[in-house]
């Protein structure tokens, strides 16, 4: 005889089917409570990061450059070779000069000859004084004209040597300003050299930030490049204001950083002091195109999405970089830590 199914069994049935339909219901997510709190506040001023030790060196002879040694990111060392420039002309010069200082040589021993023989004649009075007196004064003519001639060859040969154009210290070569061919000229940039282990941001503050800026508080530099922040070792103001635009420039040293080139872009925020207000970590905020929000939990912890307008990034002691709210969220409120998950648990 065939058994029908049980009632309490067919319950069961339909209770699991219900589960595996609609599932597991979704935990309220992760909370954050919205207070005040006594934060310190600074001025966000744009900065630009920079070599403490870097030189653009220049071509100090004219001619073209016959080979370029180096390329962008080179490592060299103090006094290898960055740029040859042709150095013919400089040479012929140089042998030309010596030309002339060996004539002027030659001028000297014959009236250094002539003078000693002039005072062994005065001696015996087959000369005047006058002829003395004469060829002791070229003798002296004589002297001199070899000493300049001796320093404008000497000075032929120091143009010479600038065909050669050496690194002046040890470090990286940042970027080439010429090509093989090109012409050089005075002054004219080669290549620019740096010191990547020893970088400074130079910040530009207006008047007014500089005058509430709290010197005895570290700054805070930023850097989007690596996606941290690092304290100021130190701070230097530039005794000079723009005359167009009245701001001033700070210098602020950096700790030894791996993976920071010189201009790239930073933010630096120096305090300014202390005041009371609403403030959220980066992390609870989501950002749509234009459009900041936050997720806020109401009472039966269904989370609804809000706008919020912010403010400064601050810094909390304790939870680091939070954001300022202005507008959009009271004292009380409580948003999702995790506005991705959140969204995803009230998604349809």
């Amino acid at each position: 005889m065939k058994r029908s199914p049980s009632r309490g069994g067919a319950i069961a049935a339909t209770f699991l089917l219900s589960f595996a339909l609609v599932g597991p219901v979704p935990a309220a997510p992760a909370s954050i409570e919205v207070v005040p709190r006594e934060l310190p506040h600074a001025f966000a001023a744009e900065a630009t990061v920079e070599a403490v030790k870097q030189a653009t060196v220049g071509a100090q002879a004219v001619g073209r450059v016959v080979e370029l040694a180096v390329k962008a990111g080179d490592t060299v060392r103090a006094g290898q070779l960055i740029a040859r420039i042709d150095a013919r002309e400089a040479e012929q010069a140089v042998a030309a000069s010596l030309s002339q200082v060996a004539e002027a040589e030659a001028n000297l021993a014959n009236a250094k000859r002539v003078y000693e023989r002039n005072r062994e004649l005065v001696a015996q009075k087959f000369v005047s004084q006058a002829a003395v007196d004469q060829s002791e004064a070229s003798y002296k003519a004589a002297q001199a004209q070899v000493a300049a001639l001796k320093s404008a060859a000497g000075q032929a040969a120091t143009q010479r040597s600038f065909a050669t154009v050496v690194a002046p210290f040890a470090g990286v070569i940042g970027a080439t300003h010429v090509e093989a061919g090109d012409l050089a000229t005075a002054g004219r940039p080669l290549a620019t050299l740096f010191v990547p282990g020893d970088l400074r941001v130079t910040a530009t503050l207006p008047q007014a930030a500089l005058a509430r800026w709290k010197r005895d508080v570290p700054v805070t530099v930023e850097l989007p490049v690596l996606g941290r922040s690092v304290t100021a070792a130190g701070a230097t103001v530039v005794p000079i204001a723009d005359l167009r635009t009245h701001t001033v420039k700070v210098r602020l040293d950096l700790p030894a950083i791996d993976g920071l080139l010189p201009g790239q872009f930073a933010r630096a925020h120096f305090p300014t002091g202390t005041a009371r207000a609403l403030a959220v970590p980066a992390s609870a905020l989501l950002r749509r195109g234009e459009v900041t929000a936050v997720y806020v939990l109401d009472k039966d912890g269904r989370a609804l999405l809000r706008q919020v307008r912010t403010g400064d990034t601050l810094v909390d002691p304790k939870d680091g970089s939070v954001i300022e709210i202005l507008a959009g969220l009271n004292p009380g409120d409580r948003i999702a830590a995790n506005p991705v998950a959140a969204g995803l648990a009230v998604a349809p």
